[in-house]
């Protein structure tokens, strides 16, 4: 049973109020937490007026006024950074444990693969011939990884994504028909990556398409041909990044939001939701609407 002290011991906050011998039965949301007798939530200072509505469990928040008037029943583990603490509590004593590595036996994996250890790899999952993969990496179902990808250390793939098909590349032949350009590069992906589920990544004609270091890519987003994504960016759901575009560093690619071709994308940009971006982006910017359009720039980033 995990009780208050296990928490603030490992993770210790700025303040505690309360009782450290408490236990911790569940995690819930916030707006139900009166509902449970030992459950532990979060609050963030935007709903802060909800925290005086709770009247028993455990509560991450910010740090309180003196004014405040804290409810005796109620467990307060206060810090400068609630939502950051409770991702820690969460990761530490509440997410399953992942006991399903090793490889399925439906999965198809050529032969001069390199796999590293500790690796997980889901039913009916293709990876083809020349594809390197590192350790501590999960592949979910379905996924199909095509030829000579590259895949670093700590790398999580979602179910049903295509990482390394061929771009939608075409050029008119003296008929006037439209032929295929032969796609002869690859997919790299950098440690620490994160790829959720129905991801497309299309390999580069030549070169590389790169997804850098600690890049978290969301559902249902389609990354082009020779695009390059720096590290610690987002692709939100629904994203799409044109050919060749070259993102930055910690930048956010809201949903729904599109970006053209051989677009770059400086870093510590937001790009807003449904943005249509057709011309290159500043660093420190935030741009949305269709076309994109300059709306806050800040000195010292974003």
């Amino acid at each position: 049973m995990i009780t208050v002290n296990d928490i603030i011991s490992k993770f210790p906050p700025v303040k505690f109020t309360g009782v450290a011998s408490n236990t911790v039965s569940t995690v819930v949301e916030l707006g139900i937490l009166n509902n449970y007798e030992r459950a532990l939530s979060w609050c963030n200072q935007k709903n802060i007026t909800l925290l005086t509505t709770i009247k028993s469990g455990v509560v991450i928040c910010p740090v309180l006024d003196d004014s405040f008037v804290k409810c005796a029943q109620v467990d307060y583990i206060e810090t400068d950074k609630p939502r950051h603490y409770f991702l820690q509590v969460l990761k530490n004593f509440f997410a399953p444990a992942d006991d399903d590595r090793g490889i399925a036996s439906s999965a198809k994996i050529s032969a001069n693969v390199k796999i590293g250890h500790n690796i997980s790899v889901g039913q009916n999952v293709v990876i083809e011939e020349g594809t390197l993969i590192g350790d501590d990496c999960s592949i979910g179902h379905n996924t199909v990884i095509y030829r000579n990808t590259v895949i670093g250390n700590n790398v999580t793939i979602g179910a049903n994504c295509t990482i390394g098909g061929p771009g939608f590349g075409y050029e008119k032949n003296e008929s006037g028909e439209y032929e295929m350009l032969p796609h002869i590069g690859n997919v790299v992906i950098e440690p620490n990556v994160e790829i959720a589920n129905n991801v497309c990544i299309d390999r580069a004609v030549l070169s590389s398409t790169i997804i850098g270091e600690n890049v978290k890519i969301d559902n249902l987003v389609h990354v082009a041909h020779n695009v390059i994504v720096g590290k610690n960016s987002l692709l939100i759901a629904n994203s799409m990044i044109g050919g060749s575009t070259v993102i930055g560093e910690n930048v956010w690619v809201a949903p729904s939001a599109s970006i053209m071709n051989k677009i770059n994308i400086a870093n510590n940009v937001v790009v807003g939701m449904g943005a249509v971006v057709i011309k290159p982006v500043a660093e420190n910017t935030v741009v949305a609407g269709n076309p994109a359009q300059l709306l806050l720039k800040k000195k010292d980033g974003l």
